[in-house]
């Protein structure tokens, strides 16, 4: 899946982005599939903002976003939702987890969405494990500390396909040990699917080997 930004402004944060230099916004920008890539971006300078264009839950800005050659707004809602399901997947800020379901329930709605889940039930403890939150696996979201909360929202991003995974800001509650682990199966389950990642952060990292580097 081919990704492109022709001049991509949000319309709230215009007049002052277009005060400083960005290496994305109002810039012509391709992400080659399967490729890692990094976006620092400080705080104020759209990056959540650009998380939500680019899994098109937010449309007010200018300039393009184009899927395979095609802008967002070309995809009907059945497309996107297949697309959703198969082809792009998400680690919000915010988590997006539901309180009131357990956290394996939470990864289950992503995992079940496919006629033939694409992740054995198996392989969900085996991620739950290696991130050290198989013991919170059937307590309630609203339960979890925000580092566990984060590493149930990582899983339930790799149970799906995808061909796309975008980030922002997944590690900002973990330690340093949580953090090489996650890095660790992302890393991997990226490249089992020849799948690349956007990754949206405050600061400079050596958590992945990035294939480009941009600043917001």
């Amino acid at each position: 899946m081919q990704i492109q930004l022709n001049h991509l402004l949000p319309i709230p944060l215009k007049d002052k982005l277009l005060q400083r230099a960005s290496g994305i916004w109002n810039q012509d920008v391709s992400f080659q599939p399967g490729s890692f890539v990094k976006i620092k971006a400080p705080s104020g300078t759209g990056k959540t903002t650009l998380v939500h264009y680019l899994y098109n839950i937010r449309h007010d800005y200018t300039g393009q976003i184009l899927i395979n050659r095609q802008p967002w707004q070309s995809y009907d809602k059945n497309a996107l939702a297949t697309m959703r399901q198969q082809q792009i997947s998400i680690v919000f800020q915010d988590l997006r987890l539901f309180e009131q379901l357990t956290a394996l329930e939470n990864i289950s709605l992503k995992r079940v969405m496919q006629q033939q889940p694409y992740c054995s039930q198996e392989k969900v403890e085996e991620m739950a494990a290696r991130l050290n939150v198989t013991h919170v696996l059937h307590q309630s979201g609203k339960t979890l500390s925000y580092g566990e909360r984060q590493r149930i929202a990582i899983i339930r991003a790799l149970v799906q396909p995808f061909q796309w995974l975008f980030m922002d800001e997944p590690f900002s509650h973990l330690d340093e040990e949580n953090i090489q682990r996650a890095a660790a199966l992302i890393a991997e389950e990226c490249k089992a699917r020849n799948a690349g990642f956007i990754l949206t952060d405050l600061d400079n990292d050596q958590h992945f080997q990035y294939d480009v580097h941009y600043q917001l």
